[in-house]
């Protein structure tokens, strides 16, 4: 099943994706519609109403109450960050304004960043209340999996050895277009991750390089802190960063920033 949220004149709607086209649920996106314990229900039964057309897409979850997000998690990224890999997750956190959605631009100019970096990413969306989870109970929590890109501003991140004032940048995280349902997608069998910037491939890897797996990293972020429908956790970049490359590269106003993951979609943003 394919859920977005999209809007519709001046409202937003959580929405699902059928063989004729895009059908409009209650919810006012798909984080509200995921705390209602019968979503798929009501995704299932909006299936039956009449299609709608002339809709654009909103930001897939505009309140999460965590935004949970993985570092070196693909080995090619940490040979090439010149890191060893990690015996536990490498955790830090973004705020509900760092989120944009597709088609959203991302605003570089006057803000005095030097240095913005593209960073791919698979997306886990929590659709269930879930503390101290084993691998089952994890997984029996994920609702499914969108695109991301946890653009970051290199020049902050390196400040300090903290990663929050690089990465939580307002307006810098995009997210959607869409949310494919967990039993539609398996990060397992290697979908292909890619970023493009003016077309050109930046990044491209396989979901099934993660060295911590979006099970592990439900499992693991449940131990301490309590995931709730809507919590997103980005799971992690592949190789191909701007800032690992020499010379470094980086955003610059005008390009065009295109993040896609088989099976799930493209994520467009304009940067300016």
């Amino acid at each position: 099943m394919i859920l977005s949220t999209v809007r519709v004149a001046d409202r937003t709607h959580a929405a699902v994706h059928g063989a004729e086209g895009v059908h409009l649920l209650e919810a006012s996106d798909i984080g509200t519609l995921l705390r209602d314990a019968h979503w798929r229900s009501l995704a299932e039964a909006a299936l039956e109403s009449t299609a709608i057309a002339g809709t654009t897409p909103s930001a897939l979850v505009p309140n999460p109450r965590k935004v949970l997000c993985c570092g070196v998690n693909y080995l090619d990224h940490i040979l090439e960050m010149g890191r060893t890999p990690p015996d536990f997750p490498t955790l830090f956190g973004k705020f509900a304004d760092s989120l944009v959605g597709d088609g959203d631009d991302l605003v570089l100019t006057g803000t005095g960043i030097e240095r913005l970096d593209w960073e791919a990413e698979l997306t886990v969306v929590i659709g269930s209340t879930v503390r101290r989870a084993d691998r089952d109970e994890a997984a029996a929590a994920i609702a499914g999996y969108t695109v991301a890109n946890d653009v970051t501003a290199r020049d902050w991140q390196r400040r300090t050895t903290q990663f929050l004032q690089g990465k939580a940048w307002e307006a810098l995280t995009p997210v959607g277009p869409v949310m494919v349902t967990a039993d539609a997608f398996d990060p397992t069998a290697g979908a292909r991750i890619e970023c493009r910037l003016d077309g050109e491939v930046v990044q491209s890897s396989t979901t099934d390089q993660l060295l911590f797996d979006s099970i592990d990293l439900v499992a693991y972020c449940s131990q301490f802190t309590t995931l709730r429908p809507g919590d997103l956790i980005l799971t992690g970049t592949p190789g191909g960063v701007g800032d690992a490359r020499d010379p470094r590269r980086s955003i610059a106003p005008g390009q065009l920033l295109e993040t896609e993951i088989e099976g799930i979609g493209v994520l467009r943003n304009r940067v300016r």
